[in-house]
């Protein structure tokens, strides 16, 4: 029935969008490189003590508990109690594990043995029961409170030591993380009590679903805490992302707020983390090994030798966090490195006037001295770049001042290179350093290894080549190209205009070798100088090599950097590089950055189409096919203009005082302009998706219910229209109160589900009942004309017992088959609770807080009441016309304040829905 109502050009229409739907969705779950983490492995059996809390904290809280991973011999030797390590404290996120410490506490057991257990860290986890709070809210506050409990009982358990830590170190995943912030925020709470804090896939920005007033309400207490106290919290953070593979938590919810003040903060993602270099999903960035190793080596280069403890010094802290999660120079991190280092022993000091230098090592059985005089290069060059295949952390580069041939000492440059997977590399600016009379390459005497040197001197303006990205609506059919024709080492190709989240390339690079050198190894770094989401593409050349460009962070409105594709080359080589937009990406940034607000978009258009058979049955006295107004009245113009133009109005200083005034809500299209999440014609696409989903939704609902319908036939006795029309039946006052009681006393979410069963039911009985009749119409016809000619003549005669028709009964279901599409987008809005309700089932029979409460006393009834509304009661009604005019600013209300906080939504929807019910008595 729905498809027949639906013209065949708005049926193309729908599918084109779920195709395009699709094209977003796949590159959101699909398009990103595949899972290069190496697993991380127990050499040991692990196991996981559980710690004794006090019987009070225990009987608080019944269902969380505290536990200290161990493996082997070390479990065994800490079950007597005290401790002498250095405590760490896990916190499992969203329906997390406390098990999943068991790969950071591995191999941070593994490396103390490296170096027989000088120090060793004590790895806590705690048990939230596998809650799941990023759908719920209501027990965040719960978990702050539990772990700072945790954090004095863990401290406890080292009294007497003589090295005693005061404080703990906090690694949290997921939700966890925040978590972990919000301690700052009790009362009672003593900032000391935490030296270090790592979160790993956190939203700190916002809630990735705001499907709750308590999940919103605890983020704005903790972020506007941090912001508000920023100059008195020393607490360094760094905050790690999984990057495009974690399409459960976008990296851009991941960073940290910015603040000029606060400089104890670092975010980065996953694949800009020196020896790691990979993106990781959701669960994967807690047990890969390479992310995991780079933590632990910054843990153990932060701690102080003097109190065996993590240092309580902030610089060394953000230094060591620097160094291993933003910057490596190839080197083992020193807290006061030697700028001077001696060049002295039996070495050869070879010099090197040539521009471009290359120098294969292989069994060297002295050691080298490669000087390259400076004077003269200065003259003609701006840069030097050298690069060395050997990783090794030694010094290897040096600049000599005011020497001639060699020096006895040098600046040791090595400190300022970059390590990158295959090469460690330094590129200087001539200008910088006016002091330095040579550059020095060293070449340690080795054997039974092979390593390549190589340096070159060049001109900025003949490495750095401009690249305008294409537009965004080229879809890509159009393409921009450079060639990199010189011999050169390393290239910087500048992106321009590429600074927006809704922008999206492939880029291909092509390389054509001419020379024979074998396993010839190319790197291609997008570098985002805004912030820490660089990515790195291995090639072996010659190929031809695709590279997704895409941000996680817009570029801010006072940044004037360019992107950056740097291009680590070989100099026999030649390298093509075209760019072109990528229209499914652009589609999977929709996806990616708003398809949580897709909610608030197919009900919006559901809304629209409501009012408009609302309205046809108030003007014409039937109710239209839901898909037919679905077509005629979600109009995007109906909405947009509205909530663009207060967005617009808010601007002058008059309108939003009146709105404060009026305590109307921040409007949700200003806080994704505050964080930069503003596409162009964003809300037109979202509101064609969600027209999209409204009229599949509702395809499959009215199937469903004929479905039901069928199979009530095959079990039940035929059943027959009903004779007459009674609103409020004996057991409705009945059944109401006690579905109002159930969701008093145990969950509001579910009172509404087992409310909207019971609808689901009687609509499913009417469409059986009508199916009964049309079949006895076809079997008898003339018996059913005067049948329905005298239910007619009934229903004229005796106004308060009105008779249903076969016409009217239709009529019924059209407006039924909108009600349950709207009734089921609520139901899915609340069943976050429900499930969280009945996962927690064995510790409360109560759900407190519950944010579906209030909801839920009002819906039952009026779900109840229109459970038993035909159109024959209601198209008579004088309140009918008003109600038919509430949908259209319902729905703007929807996208304006219920797009980025969808617990907002049903507020909206109850209205019309109660005045339909109301329609019925007046």
């Amino acid at each position: 029935m729905l498809l027949h109502s639906v013209n065949v050009w708005n049926l193309a229409f729908y599918a084109l969008m779920v195709f395009m739907a699709t094209l977003g969705l796949w590159d959101v779950f699909f398009g990103f490189e595949e899972n290069k983490c190496s697993m991380s492995y127990m050499f040991e059996y692990p196991e996981y003590q559980k710690i004794e809390l006090p019987k009070k904290l225990a009987k608080r809280y019944p269902a969380y508990e505290l536990y200290l991973y161990g493996e082997g011999s070390y479990a065994e030797e800490h079950k007597v109690l005290p401790l002498t390590g250095i405590p760490v404290l896990f916190l499992p996120g969203n329906a997390g594990s406390y098990k999943q410490v068991r790969s950071i506490g591995s191999i941070a057991l593994r490396k103390a043995e490296d170096i027989d257990f000088k120090y060793h860290f004590d790895f806590f986890s705690v048990n939230f029961n596998e809650e799941l709070v990023a759908l719920y809210g209501g027990s965040l506050q719960k978990q702050t409170k539990f772990v700072h409990e945790c954090i004095k009982t863990i401290l406890k358990l080292y009294k007497g030591q003589e090295f005693a830590p005061k404080s703990v170190a906090i690694i949290g995943h997921s939700m966890g993380g925040l978590v972990a912030r919000a301690l700052l925020t009790l009362k009672n709470f003593k900032q000391d009590l935490i030296n270090l804090l790592v979160t790993q896939a956190t939203p700190h920005v916002a809630p990735v679903m705001p499907l709750d007033r308590f999940i919103t309400d605890f983020y704005m207490t903790v972020n506007n805490y941090w912001i508000l106290n920023a100059r008195q919290i020393n607490l360094t953070t760094l905050s790690v992302a999984g990057g495009f593979r974690d399409y459960q938590v976008r990296s851009g919810l991941t960073f940290l707020p910015k603040l000029s003040h606060h400089t104890s903060a670092l975010s980065v993602v996953s694949s800009a983390v020196p020896k790691t270099w990979v993106s990781t999903d959701h669960l994967s960035i807690v047990w890969c090994k390479q992310l995991q190793l780079t933590t632990i080596r910054a843990f153990f280069d932060l701690i102080d030798a003097d109190t065996k403890q993590i240092t309580q010094n902030p610089k060394k802290k953000l230094s060591v966090l620097n160094h291993h999660f933003i910057r490596h120079p190839a080197k083992h991190f020193e807290e006061n490195p030697a700028i001077i280092s001696d060049l002295t022993g039996t070495s050869m000091w070879v010099p090197v006037k040539v521009s471009k230098w290359t120098y294969v090592a292989y069994n060297e059985s002295d050691k080298i001295y490669f000087t390259f005089p400076l004077a003269n290069h200065r003259k003609i060059y701006t840069h030097v770049y050298c690069q060395s295949t050997m990783l090794d952390t030694n010094s290897w580069i040096f600049g000599c001042i005011n020497s001639t041939s060699m020096c006895r000492q040098g600046v040791d440059l090595s400190w300022k290179a970059e390590l990158l997977p295959t090469i460690k590399s330094l590129t200087l600016r001539l200008q910088d350093y006016p002091s330095l009379s040579h550059l020095v390459v060293y070449v340690p005497s080795i054997h039974g290894s092979k390593f390549v040197v190589d340096c070159e001197f060049f001109k900025k303006e003949t490495r750095s080549i401009q690249l305008p990205v294409t537009h965004l609506f080229s879809f890509g059919l159009s393409s921009r190209k450079v060639i990199l024709n010189t011999s050169g080492l390393f290239y910087n190709i500048e992106l321009l205009n590429f600074g927006q989240i809704y922008q999206a390339f492939k880029i291909n690079v092509v390389s054509k070798c001419s020379g024979a050198r074998e396993e010839i190894t190319s790197i291609y770094k997008l570098h985002i100088p805004w912030s820490y989401e660089d990515s790195l593409t291995i090639a072996q050349v010659p190929s031809s090599t695709d590279i997704s460009v895409k941000l996680h962070i817009a570029q801010p409105d006072n940044d004037s950097h360019v992107a950056l594709l740097k291009m680590y080359t070989s100099s026999d080589c030649q390298y093509e590089v075209t760019v072109k937009t990528s229209f499914s990406q652009i589609l999977g940034q929709v996806v990616r950055f708003h398809g949580g607000a897709l909610p608030a978009y197919v009900i919006s258009s559901i809304l629209l189409a409501y009012g408009g058979q609302l309205y046809s049955l108030f003007s014409t006295g039937h109710c239209l096919e839901y898909a037919a107004m679905l077509d005629k009245e979600a109009k995007p113009y109906k909405v947009d203009p509205f909530v663009i133009m207060v967005k617009f109005l808010l601007g002058y200083k008059w309108f939003k005082e009146l709105w404060d005034m009026l305590l109307l809500p921040e409007l949700d299209a200003i806080v994704l302009t505050s964080q930069s999440m503003c596409f162009p014609l964003v809300s037109l696409i979202l509101f064609l998706f969600g027209t999209c989903t409204a009229y599949w939704g509702g395809l499959l609902s009215s199937t469903s219910v004929r479905l039901l319908s069928s199979l009530w036939l095959a079990l039940k006795r035929p059943s027959e229209l009903p004779k007459d029309i009674k609103i409020m039946s004996p057991d409705l006052p009945i059944l109401t109160t006690v579905l109002i009681l159930i969701s008093w006393t145990t969950c509001g979410a579910f009172a509404i589900l087992l409310t909207y069963l019971y609808y689901v039911f009687k609509i499913v009985h009417l469409q059986a009942s009508l199916t009964t009749f049309k079949n006895s119409q076809t079997v008898n016809p003339k018996h059913s004309r005067r049948s329905e000619k005298k239910s007619n003549h009934h229903k004229d005669s005796a106004v308060h017992h009105l008779r249903l028709s076969a016409s009217d009964a239709e009529d019924s279901l059209r407006m039924h088959s909108t009600l349950i599409n709207l009734l089921t987008w609520i139901v899915l809005l609340s069943m976050p609770s429900l499930i969280y309700w009945l996962k927690n089932l064995r510790y409360y029979f109560k759900l407190n807080p519950d944010p579906c409460k209030p909801l839920a006393f009002i819906l039952i009834p009026t779900m109840a009441v229109l459970g038993n509304t035909y159109t024959t009661s209601v198209k008579s009604s004088k309140l009918l016309k008003t109600t038919s005019q509430f949908p259209l600013p319902l729905a703007v209300g929807v996208i304006a304040f219920g797009s980025s906080h969808l617990y907002r939504v049903p507020c909206f929807v109850f209205i019309p829905l109660l005045l339909h019910a109301l329609c019925n008595f007046m």
